[in-house]
């Protein structure tokens, strides 16, 4: 005989264990939520501060790009003044007079290099790398010639940075070419000021002919100074004034 009871205990029963997993799945499922959600919140807040401090290190890594680059144009405009004083003295000692005649006409003519007395072979007075520019996608050196304005605003650069007093000549040679490639210019001391900067028209980016000198052709505020000058044209790599 079926005891009807039992059986409707037992359905209760049942029926209330079941409610009670169901709940307790419903729990777990909601923390488990939560915790995703949390972790979520907390993933997002982490990458907003990274993104933060990646926004305010940005500005400090360009700098230090662009200071490295800025050496690295100094360290090499440096060896082209270097090349075109012995370019020049080899002609000087080859009968050729003082002045344009005895100065490079192409960057080439630095690479190629200079006779060695008694030998066949050349030797290399410039480096390949340092032929070109760092400073600009392009890569090529802005020619400066004799008796331009920026060689003049150069010296008055100089001169305004060492108290009004140039650098002295290494030897003859370059101190005779000095006062052919350019006049001696001191405004800049007389009247105590800075030398105004330049307006780009000032500068002629393709000059040709005898150089004595080049120059970037970027045109940006620069992060080091060479000689006071805090823009990358106004730098002249020249073996007049060192």
């Amino acid at each position: 005989m079926t005891n009807h009871s039992a059986t409707a205990d037992h359905n209760i029963f049942g029926s209330s264990s079941s409610r009670s997993a169901a709940a307790s799945r419903a729990v777990l499922v909601t923390s488990r939520r939560s915790e995703a959600g949390y972790t979520l919140v907390a993933l997002l807040a982490m990458m907003t501060v990274l993104a933060l401090f990646a926004m305010a290190a940005a500005p400090s890594l360009q700098q230090q790009s662009m200071r490295d680059r800025e050496q690295e144009a100094i360290f090499r405009g440096e060896q082209v003044a270097d090349a075109i004083k012995d370019y020049y003295l080899y002609r000087r000692r080859t009968g050729i007079p003082p002045g344009d005649q005895a100065l490079p006409s192409s960057m080439d003519q630095l690479l190629q290099g200079i006779p060695i007395p008694g030998g066949s072979k050349n030797r290399h007075i410039l480096r390949a790398s340092a032929a070109r520019d760092p400073l600009t996608i392009e890569g090529e050196w802005r020619f400066v010639l004799p008796r331009t304005d920026a060689l003049v605003d150069f010296q008055q650069s100089i001169l305004f940075y060492l108290n009004g007093t140039p650098p002295p000549g290494t030897d003859r040679e370059m101190t005779q070419l000095q006062l052919l490639a350019v006049p001696r210019v001191i405004t800049a001391i007389n009247t105590g000021t800075k030398p105004e900067k330049k307006t780009p028209s000032a500068f002629d980016d393709d000059a040709t002919g005898p150089f004595v000198g080049v120059a970037s052709r970027s045109r940006r505020d620069s992060v080091l100074t060479y000689y006071g000058i805090e823009t990358h044209d106004g730098w002249i790599f020249t073996p007049l004034f060192r």
